[in-house]
Parts: C-alpha cells; structure tokens; sequence
C-alpha cells in the first residue's frame, strides 16, 4: 500500500469536528435528550471529541457511550478466526433519546447497519443520527450520514486511513491506494 494524498490535517480535522458539533446542537437544541456513541474504535475517540465539543457550545454535557459491532457484522466470518470482542460501554438509557452515533469513515454502509442492530439492544431511542468524520462513497446499504466532515470520493482500490492522537499518535486523514 502506497499514501496516495493526505486529505486532512489536525487543524482541518478539529474544524470538521467543531463544524458537526454545532450541526448537530442545531438539530438538537439541547444536551437534555441527547447521547453521542461512538463505534470502537476510532468513533468512540470521535464521539468524546465531540461531546468536548458541544459541551463548549452548550455548556452542559452530553451522554457519551462506546459501541462494539463485532458480534452484530455480517462478515464476522471473514475478519478472524477468533474475532476480537471489546466491552460496550452505555452506562445510560438510550430509550426516547436523540442517539448520534459517530464514526470515522462511511463506506459500503455495513459498518453502521451492525451498529443500527447492536443499538437497538440497548433500547428504542427516540431517533439515531449519524455523524462521521469521512464518507468516502460506494454505498452498499441504503444508508446516509446526518453529520459529514468531508466527503472524499475515492477509487474502490483506495482506502481512507484515519490516524487519530489516541490510538496512532497524530491527527491525519489519508487516502492509501491498495497495491
């Protein structure tokens, strides 16, 4: 795999992020029935960047929780033997609450309907929103994003890498061509 080009930098991911903050208070109007959930691993980071966020525009917190999908794919086959299972972490009732889940990087859209089963699990919230950092396009699924960062068209020999400070060490988006 080769870097093809870097889409964005620290500064244009946290303007990105400041951008979907109040896009989603504007949807929303208050933190009250509210409740951010990121998918692990790179969307939970999202979603408390987020929360950090919309609580500087609204000075009250948001809920903020960690979904794990890995149990809810439906290439679960496909991605290991034995399949790494992390804890979710919703310590609040999702029911009649306006869920923004929150991921890095929309794609085929597979990603976000295990999300959509996983979360129903924990409740019937009032309506779930998406937000995500990058869409890249070639939608499998019938499914959009509310909040978008950026949208990246891109080749299906192409990935989106997304480096975040907690888990790569620097804030950057990529787009790496498959060799």
């Amino acid at each position: 795999m080769r870097e093809k080009a870097k889409i964005l930098d620290q500064e244009a991911i946290n303007r990105a992020l400041t951008r979907i903050a109040h896009e989603i208070m504007e949807k929303n109007r208050s933190t009250k029935e509210l409740c951010l959930i990121g998918i692990r691993n790179r969307g939970a980071f999202l979603a408390k960047r987020l929360a950090n966020a919309i609580e500087k525009i609204d000075n009250a917190p948001a809920a903020v929780g960690i979904l794990d999908i890995t149990l809810y794919r439906d290439d679960l086959t496909l991605i290991a033997a034995k399949p790494l299972v992390r804890k979710t972490e919703i310590d609040f009732d999702i029911s009649d609450k306006n869920v923004v889940l929150v991921d890095d990087v929309l794609y085929t859209g597979r990603t976000i309907r295990a999300a959509l089963d996983a979360l129903i699990d924990f409740g019937r919230p009032k309506s779930i929103q998406l937000a995500v950092l990058v869409d890249r396009g070639h939608r499998e699924l019938p499914i959009r994003a509310d909040f978008v960062g950026k949208n990246i068209p891109t080749a299906k020999n192409e990935t989106v890498e997304v480096r975040l400070e907690e888990t790569d060490g620097l804030d950057e988006v990529a787009i790496v061509e498959k060799s």
